[in-house]
């Protein structure tokens, strides 16, 4: 790649982009979070499906909250921060985790 390909390349795309893959994960997450609840709550409630309701609800929200402040984060006119270790850890903890309580609904 040449000098003037580099100099050329927009650096406003990347944040952007990121921007709205954290928006499509977020949309994925709603969807997951919607049908667990769904899934637990056909055939009527039990204290188990419940519980695994409110976990998977409660994953939900705290991942919702990463994701804010990232977008948050990558819309300001300064160049976005890097995302730190905690909070990478903490979105794929959620993730994984609302996974797995989807998976614990289902079967």
């Amino acid at each position: 790649m040449s000098a003037d390909a580099v100099s050329e390349r927009d650096p406003g795309l990347q944040p952007e982009r990121t921007r709205l893959a954290w928006r499509r994960t977020t949309l994925s997450g709603t969807i997951s979070a919607v049908l667990a609840v769904k899934t637990a709550l056909h055939g009527g409630p039990s204290p188990a499906s419940l519980v695994g309701c409110a976990l998977c609800c409660a994953l939900w929200l705290g991942f919702l909250y990463l994701a804010h402040h990232r977008i948050q984060a990558l819309t300001s006119p300064t160049p976005p921060p890097r995302l730190t270790p905690r909070h990478a850890t903490a979105a794929v903890l959620c993730t994984v985790a609302m996974a797995v309580c989807g998976a614990a609904l289902v079967f």
